[in-house]
């Protein structure tokens, strides 16, 4: 049942999917509630890694299952992305993120040996689609769509609510953001980025800088100072690199990307961490929709920012 107000008006919603915290503002004659959740049943569904239901779950598994279009999406732009970043960015890595400590498993049989076997089965050019059907060259590679399922969540939301009418709204998922028209104030939407400080716990949230997305846009801040650990005195970031299977070693702590949709933003900013910084801006250079704020360590230790002309039009002065 739909609340139908006279004067359309904003509405704010909030909850828990994938493990993480959502908040959706949009403007509205009727109370979408129900479809907003009706329609993350749905997702959950597809590519929820944790719901062993889902349809991402029983690839994995190597089960007979046709994949639905939400699927097909994600798997196409992942391939897209590992690509264009030289497989920097890859969803197969999923056994060596765990391998290290940052997934369900124990952090304490890595070596050089067990790396090099898990390596046998990680890369995205040995798995494809064929139609609805994912094809993998080796049955124990596992696909890990959590660079960018939260993304394009932002991305249905969206979707769904452009159908039933609505032209401002903003739908944050675990800080990755979908946002279309002005908020209640009739200003674009206003979205901060943290400053990259050492917290495990994520209570830490001092903003650096403050970005206006203006128009369709997705916003995507991947980090390396809130999921980490230290081992015999070095500290291990959960951004690991496929190509090598060991933990990134490269200078970002922090990457935040504006493209037209939410999952694009979201699996550049992963693949960002992964390049580093020089690689990672001359891809970046070579699109025309993508901007990128990066915050980096140089070689004193002090830390320094890097954005593209795009993004400096886009971030609030004071």
């Amino acid at each position: 049942m739909s609340c139908r107000s006279s004067q359309p008006q904003y509405y704010e919603e909030s909850g828990t999917v994938f493990h993480t915290l959502y908040q959706i503002k949009y403007e509205s004659s009727v109370l979408l509630t129900e479809k907003i959740d009706a329609e993350f049943q749905a997702f959950n569904l597809s590519l929820n890694p944790f719901n062993p239901n889902s349809i991402l779950a029983k690839v994995n598994r190597n089960e007979a299952v046709e994949v639905d279009d939400w699927f097909v999406t994600v798997f196409n732009k992942a391939m897209e992305v590992s690509a264009r970043s030289d497989g920097a960015f890859d969803v197969t890595a999923a056994p060596l993120i765990n391998l290290w400590g940052f997934g369900f498993e124990r952090k304490d049989s890595v070596s050089q040996p067990v790396i090099d076997s898990l390596l046998t089965f990680v890369g995205y050019r040995k798995i494809r689609l064929e139609g609805r059907r994912v094809v993998k060259e080796d049955p124990r590679i596992q696909l890990n769509f959590s660079a960018l399922a939260k993304g394009y969540a932002c991305d249905v939301i969206a979707d769904l609510l452009e159908r039933e009418g609505v032209e401002n709204y903003m739908i944050d998922i675990g800080g990755e953001v979908a946002s279309k028209g002005l908020n209640p104030k009739g200003d674009c939407w206003r979205i901060g980025i943290n400053k990259p400080e050492d917290d495990t716990t994520g209570i830490k949230n001092d903003i650096g800088q403050v970005v206006a997305l203006c128009g369709k846009k997705g916003m995507a801040t991947s980090g390396n100072y809130r999921n980490f650990y230290i081992k015999e005195g070095k500290k291990y970031a959960h951004t690991i690199d496929p190509r090598t299977g060991y933990p990134s070693e490269q200078t970002i702590l922090s990457t935040s990307i504006i493209a037209p949709d939410c999952m694009t933003a979201d699996a550049y900013a992963t693949a960002f961490m992964a390049m580093g910084v020089e690689a990672a801006c001359r891809m970046a250079e070579t699109f025309q929709d993508i901007e990128y704020y990066v915050i980096y360590s140089d070689e004193t230790g002090q830390n320094r920012i890097k954005y593209s002309k795009g993004m400096d039009a886009a971030m609030v002065k004071p």
